[in-house]
């Protein structure tokens, strides 16, 4: 019984035929001690039941399943998610085993009634770079149960979750997670102990959900607020607004009766800014459900 090391981690790939690709965003966790770490930093209580997101060889899984009562594994790659039961099988106690879901499937997609029973309550997982953020979006989205997660992401999109207003890396995923959740870094993750080894560092961020900032208008109607924003940063909000208020002038307006400056940029707003904008806006919406 015990975790995946090096040796494992390439026996168990060159027994199934796995070859790490580019395209799946597949870089496997082989340093017991960086999985160890992982599962410590989640904080899980023994009733959580976890989401793991692209479980790969299984080395993060192994830590988890001690720590929460049930682990819901998605993974996308056929050959993986096949053999998962069986790798913990062999290196987990039956009991631990036991807690095991494996579900082959896309976590873009994956609903609440795709899981089933126990309900997740943490997500926590070494997020393939290339679909970070759309994930953890997707999933708070669709897991209204997920209190909280611990992520692994490239280091740059770790920055990006967890900036504030005025950095100069606060952007679209920055507001759209801290509608959902407040996020904080926890801790950088060097590349040597990812198979293959990728040429950026990994950063860690740990998120924890509350109630959205208003309930008078629809999240997606805030997101798009947020899209126009910052598809042209450079902008003043009055002009970047334009296309989505119907012109500039409706763009003001919105602005002016939400209490921001129209010569403002989307970089210096809050999340709760940007709500008071789509809510403001003319025609506005139904409360959300």
């Amino acid at each position: 019984m015990g975790l995946l090391g090096p040796v494992e981690i390439r026996e168990l790939a060159a027994r199934l035929g796995v070859t790490p690709t580019k395209k799946l965003g597949q870089n496997f966790v082989h340093d017991p001690n960086t999985v160890r770490r992982i599962a410590a930093a989640a904080d899980l209580d023994p009733d959580d039941v976890v989401v793991e997101v692209g479980p790969g060889l299984g080395s993060l899984t192994l830590a988890l399943l001690p720590a929460a009562r049930h682990v819901h594994a998605v993974e996308l790659d056929p050959v993986l998610a096949t053999a998962l039961p069986d790798t913990v099988a062999t290196y987990a106690t039956p009991a631990e085993a036991a807690r095991l879901t494996v579900h082959h499937a896309d976590a873009l997609r994956a609903t609440a009634a795709d899981l089933g029973e126990p309900a997740p309550t943490a997500l926590v997982a070494n997020l393939p770079y290339n679909v970070a953020v759309p994930v953890v979006l997707h999933l708070l989205a669709e897991l209204p149960s997920l209190r909280r997660g611990l992520v692994m992401v490239q280091k740059e999109v770790a920055d990006r979750l967890v900036a504030g207003p005025g950095s100069k890396v606060y952007g679209i995923p920055s507001v759209k997670l801290a509608w959902y959740a407040s996020a904080r870094n926890a801790g950088r993750v060097p590349p040597n102990v990812f198979w293959p080894v990728p040429n950026v560092d990994s950063g860690l961020v740990a998120f924890t959900r509350r109630e959205p900032p208003r309930t008078d208008v629809r999240r997606d109607r805030v997101f798009a607020v947020v899209d126009a924003a910052f598809a042209q940063r450079r902008k003043m909000l009055r002009g970047a607004l334009a296309g989505w208020a119907g012109g500039p002038e409706p763009a003001a307006a919105a602005l002016t009766s939400a209490g921001v400056d129209p010569g403002a940029r989307g970089e210096s707003l809050t999340v709760e800014q940007f709500a008071a904008i789509a809510a403001a806006a003319p025609g506005g919406v139904p409360a959300a459900e």
